[in-house]
Protein backbone atom coordinates (compact mmCIF):
# COMPACT_ATOMS: atom_id res chain seq x y z
CA UNK A 1 0.00 0.00 0.00
CA UNK A 2 1.20 3.16 -0.92
CA UNK A 3 1.58 6.09 1.55
CA UNK A 4 1.47 9.29 -0.71
CA UNK A 5 -0.17 12.31 1.00
CA UNK A 6 0.03 14.30 4.56
CA UNK A 7 -3.59 13.20 4.67
CA UNK A 8 -2.88 9.30 4.87
CA UNK A 9 0.59 9.37 6.71
CA UNK A 10 -1.16 11.91 9.40
CA UNK A 11 -4.50 9.32 9.73
CA UNK A 12 -1.96 6.72 10.11
CA UNK A 13 -0.30 8.55 13.04
CA UNK A 14 -3.78 9.32 14.23
CA UNK A 15 -5.00 6.11 14.06
CA UNK A 16 -1.79 4.56 15.90
CA UNK A 17 -2.65 6.59 19.02
CA UNK A 18 -5.67 4.96 19.46
CA UNK A 19 -9.59 4.58 18.08
CA UNK A 20 -10.89 7.26 16.19
CA UNK A 21 -13.98 8.22 15.03
CA UNK A 22 -14.19 9.04 11.34
CA UNK A 23 -15.15 12.94 12.28
CA UNK A 24 -12.91 12.44 15.08
CA UNK A 25 -10.15 11.71 12.41
CA UNK A 26 -11.13 14.61 10.00
CA UNK A 27 -11.38 16.87 12.62
CA UNK A 28 -7.74 16.63 14.09
CA UNK A 29 -6.21 16.28 10.41
CA UNK A 30 -7.57 19.69 9.60
CA UNK A 31 -5.83 21.35 12.73
CA UNK A 32 -2.18 19.06 11.86
CA UNK A 33 -2.28 20.11 8.31
CA UNK A 34 -3.89 23.64 9.23
CA UNK A 35 -5.86 23.11 5.91
CA UNK A 36 -9.59 21.82 4.57
CA UNK A 37 -9.67 17.98 4.53
CA UNK A 38 -12.50 16.43 2.44
CA UNK A 39 -13.79 13.55 3.14
CA UNK A 40 -13.05 12.74 -0.06
CA UNK A 41 -9.61 12.29 0.69
CA UNK A 42 -10.21 10.59 3.77
CA UNK A 43 -12.80 8.00 3.76
CA UNK A 44 -11.71 6.11 0.83
CA UNK A 45 -7.94 5.73 2.15
CA UNK A 46 -9.94 4.50 5.50
CA UNK A 47 -11.82 1.69 2.91
CA UNK A 48 -8.88 0.76 1.96
CA UNK A 49 -7.24 0.07 4.73
CA UNK A 50 -10.38 -1.92 5.87
CA UNK A 51 -10.14 -3.94 2.40
CA UNK A 52 -5.95 -4.75 3.65
CA UNK A 53 -6.88 -5.61 6.95
CA UNK A 54 -4.96 -2.98 8.72
CA UNK A 55 -7.90 -1.05 10.21
CA UNK A 56 -11.46 -2.89 11.93
CA UNK A 57 -14.40 -0.66 11.77
CA UNK A 58 -17.02 -1.02 14.44
CA UNK A 59 -20.54 0.92 14.70
CA UNK A 60 -21.29 2.41 18.14
CA UNK A 61 -24.01 4.63 19.60
CA UNK A 62 -27.45 5.35 18.46
CA UNK A 63 -26.32 6.70 15.61
CA UNK A 64 -23.59 3.71 14.40
CA UNK A 65 -21.23 6.22 14.04
CA UNK A 66 -17.90 3.91 12.93
CA UNK A 67 -14.95 3.60 15.10
CA UNK A 68 -11.61 3.06 13.41
CA UNK A 69 -9.42 1.22 15.54
CA UNK A 70 -5.97 -0.49 13.89
CA UNK A 71 -5.43 -4.44 14.06
CA UNK A 72 -2.47 -6.32 15.46
CA UNK A 73 -1.74 -6.44 11.62
CA UNK A 74 -2.21 -2.92 10.74
CA UNK A 75 0.26 -1.82 13.88
CA UNK A 76 2.83 -3.75 11.85
CA UNK A 77 2.44 -1.74 8.99
CA UNK A 78 2.30 1.73 10.24
CA UNK A 79 5.25 0.43 12.65
CA UNK A 80 6.77 -0.61 9.55
CA UNK A 81 6.29 2.81 7.62
CA UNK A 82 6.83 5.02 10.35
CA UNK A 83 10.74 3.02 10.84
CA UNK A 84 10.91 3.13 6.59
CA UNK A 85 10.09 7.04 6.97
CA UNK A 86 12.62 7.24 10.10
CA UNK A 87 15.28 5.95 7.94
CA UNK A 88 14.42 8.77 5.10
CA UNK A 89 14.50 11.53 7.74
CA UNK A 90 17.95 10.05 9.32
CA UNK A 91 19.51 9.84 5.87
CA UNK A 92 18.35 13.31 4.64
CA UNK A 93 19.37 15.02 8.27
CA UNK A 94 22.43 13.06 8.92
CA UNK A 95 25.27 15.11 6.56
CA UNK A 96 23.76 18.30 8.63
CA UNK A 97 24.58 16.84 11.83
CA UNK A 98 27.26 17.96 14.10
CA UNK A 99 28.32 16.34 17.15
CA UNK A 100 29.27 18.19 20.52
CA UNK A 101 32.74 18.56 21.30
CA UNK A 102 32.41 17.52 24.57
CA UNK A 103 29.35 15.29 25.41
CA UNK A 104 29.50 13.75 21.53
CA UNK A 105 25.88 14.58 21.59
CA UNK A 106 24.35 15.76 18.08
CA UNK A 107 23.11 19.24 16.76
CA UNK A 108 20.73 19.98 14.30
CA UNK A 109 20.94 23.90 14.21
CA UNK A 110 22.26 26.20 17.04
CA UNK A 111 25.32 25.01 19.59
CA UNK A 112 28.16 27.04 20.63
CA UNK A 113 31.08 27.91 18.23
CA UNK A 114 34.69 28.51 20.39
CA UNK A 115 38.41 28.81 19.26
CA UNK A 116 40.46 26.64 21.48
CA UNK A 117 43.98 26.16 20.67
CA UNK A 118 43.71 27.57 16.82
CA UNK A 119 40.55 25.20 15.89
CA UNK A 120 36.90 25.86 15.67
CA UNK A 121 34.96 23.85 17.87
CA UNK A 122 31.03 23.10 18.48
CA UNK A 123 29.60 22.56 21.80
CA UNK A 124 25.60 22.15 22.33
CA UNK A 125 25.51 24.54 25.16
CA UNK A 126 28.14 26.99 27.33
CA UNK A 127 28.38 24.04 30.02
CA UNK A 128 29.80 21.77 27.85
CA UNK A 129 32.22 24.30 26.19
CA UNK A 130 33.47 25.50 29.88
CA UNK A 131 33.62 21.84 31.27
CA UNK A 132 36.03 21.16 27.73
CA UNK A 133 37.94 24.15 28.38
CA UNK A 134 38.58 23.01 32.34
CA UNK A 135 39.69 19.19 31.03
CA UNK A 136 41.68 20.75 28.36
CA UNK A 137 43.81 23.87 30.15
Amino acid sequence: MRIGSMVKFYTLCLLKEGPKHGYDLLTQLKVKLDSGISTSQVYPFLASLEKHGYIAVKRTGQRGKKVYRLTAEGQLFVNGFLQRFGDLVHLALEPKLRSCTHCGCKLLEGGVQERMGGRKLTFCCHHCAGSFRKMHH
